[in-house]
């Protein structure tokens, strides 16, 4: 081999080397991320969104490290839906789970041809994790490892639905059963000690992740969805009883789950989002009216808290109607993944405000309230929000059938007066929007 020959291979494995360089460099730039989702925790369930008789001091902390948000939405009232919009972007009409939930006996889940957050990242170079419940489909094919998670541990559906009979469709419901991926491992686990052996769980994802490589954590928590139910350690520590012992041992994870991050030296770079899958059953919605399974705020108003130290100001409350569907087209901005230009989202890519929340306004959108029948109720753009009393299919609404209320949410935050009458061209304008929606 002569000496030209040697340079020139030489050269090679140093455009090689730095090639190699430079990609573990642009993924170690890449944030971790961290979506904490809680189930049926209202809007006044947390200290910094005005809750009373229970301490959540790892939350109201999380929030002074970066954005509360107090128009904050959920594209659904209920578990299912709900669960399919922040994986997916899209409301959960387009995957056919905007009707109720689904159940121990359903045959359906999560279309395998939905684009999910998991398979995003992960063709992003993510490690995937799904810890806690799923409620997209208990049969294998839907299950978390063929949508994108790396691996399972956690639950098919409602911890209500635990050897539950139905009896309009006399089925027995099996003991609730807990996966670790494919494997069933245990029937019927103690649910007292599901939000601890969850917490562990994603703590010991994290202390053990591939170092070369980002991470998604999707920990969605059973609780506080009935029955409720609280580890001995937290048990009576609340002035409010069982639930506020349950919101309490919540607080716990999160501060547990960032006490870990900071201790791996990874939280800087890591962005995490705390919300809820839908209003409160037990709970507080706050001043807003209306509860689990309504479309009047209380329903799909819900805490809205995101923290990246590394890019995102601190202590900061935002006003700006978002939503969950917004999570996916705005991950995939800071991951540096590649949204296929044949998918329809109906998130936004709101990564600008997050950045710059004093400065930064959101263009005026729609957004719409899905009722738990899965019929359309409501539509909020800008301040203003049409409400249809009455639920209704799409054909019902394409007629002009509508039982209408209007609300100015910026001086009426709990729905109380009807203005329809006095802004009939805004009813008109907001119908128009509903008629044009007909996914």
């Amino acid at each position: 081999m002569n000496f030209i020959m040697i340079l020139n291979s030489f050269k090679y494995l140093l455009v090689a080397i730095f090639i190699g360089i430079t990609s573990i460099k642009a993924q170690s730039q890449q944030p971790n991320i961290i979506i904490f989702f809680t189930d049926d925790q209202g809007f006044g369930d947390l200290g910094c969104y005005g809750a009373k008789g229970f301490e959540t001091p790892n939350a109201d902390n999380l929030a002074s490290e970066g954005i509360r948000f107090t128009n904050f939405y959920v594209p659904a009232t209920v578990c299912t839906p709900s669960r399919a919009g922040i994986l997916t972007g899209r409301y959960p009409k387009r995957s056919g789970l905007h009707e109720a939930v689904l159940f121990p006996f359903s045959e359906n889940g999560l279309p395998l041809q939905e684009y999910t957050m998991a398979e995003l990242l992960k063709d992003a170079g993510y490690e995937t994790w799904c810890v806690g419940k799923w409620h997209l489909g208990h049969k294998e094919e839907f299950m978390p490892n063929n949508q994108g998670f790396d691996d399972f541990f956690g639950v098919p559906y409602s911890n209500d639905m635990d050897n539950y009979y139905y009896a309009r469709s006399d089925f027995q419901a099996p003991p609730l059963p807990l996966y670790r991926n494919k494997v069933l491992v245990e029937h019927g686990p103690n649910q007292e000690f599901l939000t601890t052996r969850y917490t562990e769980e994603s703590i010991h994802k994290i202390k053990n992740r591939d170092p070369n490589k980002p991470f998604l954590l999707y920990l969605a928590h059973n609780m506080p969805h009935v029955p409720l139910h609280v580890s001995p350690k937290f048990k009576g520590k609340s002035t409010l009883g069982l639930y506020g012992d349950v919101i309490m041992e919540l607080d716990w994870s999160i501060g547990e789950i960032v006490n870990t991050l900071k201790a791996e030296g990874i939280y800087d770079n890591t962005i995490f989002i705390l919300t809820s899958d839908n209003g409160p059953d037990l709970g507080s919605a706050g001043p807003l009216r209306g509860k689990k399974a309504q479309t009047w705020e209380g329903g799909q108003r819900v805490p809205g808290i995101v923290v990246w130290p590394k890019k995102i100001p601190k202590n900061e409350e935002c006003k700006e109607p978002l939503s969950t569907l917004d999570l996916f087209p705005t991950l995939a901005r800071f991951a540096g993944a590649h949204i296929p230009d044949n998918l329809i989202l109906d998130g936004k890519d709101v990564g600008a405000l997050w950045l710059n929340p004093k400065t930064e306004k959101l263009k005026a959108r729609p957004f719409f309230y899905y009722a738990r029948n899965g019929g359309l109720e409501a539509v909020r753009y800008g301040k203003w929000k049409l409400h249809i009393k009455k639920s209704m299919g799409w054909d019902q609404i394409k007629l002009g059938d509508f039982e209408l209320a209007l609300y100015n949410l910026e001086n009426d935050i709990s729905e109380l007066n009807n203005v329809a009458e006095k802004h009939p061209g805004l009813v008109k304008k907001l119908k128009s929007l509903i008629n044009e929606h007909a996914i």
